[in-house]
C-alpha cells in the first residue's frame, strides 16, 4: 500500500507541475486512484505487477456498484493516465490499462432556462439577503454569472482589484491557469458597483477595528478567503426558489449553460462563445447548437397546430 501511495503522490506532483492542473482536477484523480489503490490492497495487488486483467476486474467491480458510465470512463482515465507515467519513468516496462475499453461516457445536453426563469432569478437575487449587503452581493453573484459564462469556481474566486475602475471587461483567471478576457453588461456592471460601494466602507469599517481588508471580491470566512462554490451552490438554489424556478433545475453551471444558449439562439458567433467561455476545444462548445436543435423540435412538437394529437 505505501508503493501506491507513492506512486499516486509522486503522479499527482508531476501532474500539478507539467501540466498546471487545476485543484479539482488533481482532487478528482486522487480520489480515483484511492480508490483503485484500495481495491488492490485488499486483492494483495500491487501496482509494480498488477495485471490488465486486474484494472478491467476493478471495472467490472465498479460497475457492479451502480457507478455512473461517466465516473467509470474517468477513473479509467486516471488509471491509464498514473500508469502511462510509471511507464515513462521507468516504473513498469508497460501500461496494464492501455489497451483497456472504456465504457464510454454518455454525453448528455446540458440543462438551460428559459429568459424568463433567468429573469425571475436575477429578480430574486436582489432581494435575496439579510441585510442590504448581502442583498447587493448576491445580485452581484448572479448578474455576473449570468453576463459572463464564468464557471462558479471563477467567479467566486475574482480578486477585488480585477473590478475596479467600472470595467466594461473582465480578466478571468480559467482552468490550467489561463487568462481570458469577458465582457460585462449594463445591469452587471450596475450592480457590481454597486457591491463594490457597499464592500469598499465595509473595508474601511475593517480597517479602523485593526483588521485587513479583503482580497476577494467575494470575501469568505474560509481559509481562501473568499466564498465557496459549496456556499453559492446552496444559494443559488435558494434564490431559484425566491424566485419561483424550481430549485432542482438551478445550478451554477445551469446559468452558465444559459449564458451560452442564449447567446448562441442570439446570432452569436460559435468560435465566440468558444473564447468567452474558456473551452480549450470547439467541439466541447458545439453542444450548444445541440441544445438549441432539441428545443427548436420541442416548439414544432407543441405548437404547430399538425403535431397536435387529433381529438
Amino acid at each position: 500500500m505505501r508503493d501506491a501511495e507513492r506512486w499516486i503522490s509522486t503522479f499527482l506532483q508531476a501532474t500539478a507541475a507539467e501540466t498546471n492542473a487545476a485543484r479539482n482536477t488533481l482532487l478528482a484523480y486522487g480520489r480515483d486512484l484511492k480508490d483503485f489503490a484500495d481495491w488492490t490492497s485488499v486483492r494483495h495487488l500491487a501496482f509494480t505487477t498488477l495485471p490488465r486483467a486486474a484494472v478491467e476486474d476493478y471495472l467490472i467491480s465498479c460497475d457492479a456498484e451502480g457507478l455512473s458510465t461517466a465516473t467509470r470512463a474517468r477513473r479509467l482515465s486516471s488509471i491509464r493516465q498514473m500508469f502511462r507515467f510509471a511507464h515513462e519513468e521507468g516504473w513498469r516496462a508497460d501500461n496494464p490499462a492501455l489497451r483497456i475499453r472504456g465504457p464510454g461516457a454518455t454525453r448528455r445536453l446540458p440543462k438551460t432556462l428559459s429568459h424568463d426563469e433567468v429573469d425571475r432569478i436575477l429578480d430574486a437575487a436582489r432581494t435575496k439577503g439579510r441585510h442590504p449587503g448581502e442583498k447587493l452581493r448576491n445580485a452581484a453573484l448572479v448578474e455576473l454569472l449570468y453576463a459572463t459564462g464564468m464557471r462558479v469556481s471563477e467567479l467566486v474566486g475574482l480578486p477585488v482589484a480585477a473590478a475596479r475602475g467600472d470595467p466594461k471587461m473582465l480578466l478571468v483567471r480559467g482552468k490550467g491557469d489561463k487568462e481570458r478576457m469577458v465582457p460585462l453588461s449594463g445591469p452587471a456592471r450596475a450592480a457590481l458597483a454597486s457591491w463594490l460601494h457597499w464592500r469598499d466602507a465595509e473595508d474601511d469599517r475593517q480597517r479602523n477595528s485593526g483588521k485587513p481588508a479583503a482580497r476577494a471580491l467575494f470575501p469568505g470566512p474560509g481559509k481562501a478567503g473568499h466564498m465557496t462554490r459549496q456556499h453559492f451552490y446552496l444559494l443559488i438554489k435558494d434564490i431559484a426558489a425566491l424566485g419561483g424556478v424550481d430549485p432542482a433545475k438551478v445550478t451554477p453551471h445551469t446559468l452558465r449553460h444559459a449564458f451560452a444558449t442564449h447567446l448562441l439562439a442570439g446570432g452569436a458567433d460559435l468560435r465566440v462563445i468558444q473564447t468567452l467561455l474558456g473551452h480549450a476545444d470547439v467541439a466541447t462548445t458545439e453542444i450548444y447548437t445541440h441544445v438549441l436543435d432539441e428545443q427548436l423540435k420541442d416548439l414544432v412538437l407543441t405548437h404547430h397546430p399538425l403535431a397536435k394529437t387529433k381529438k
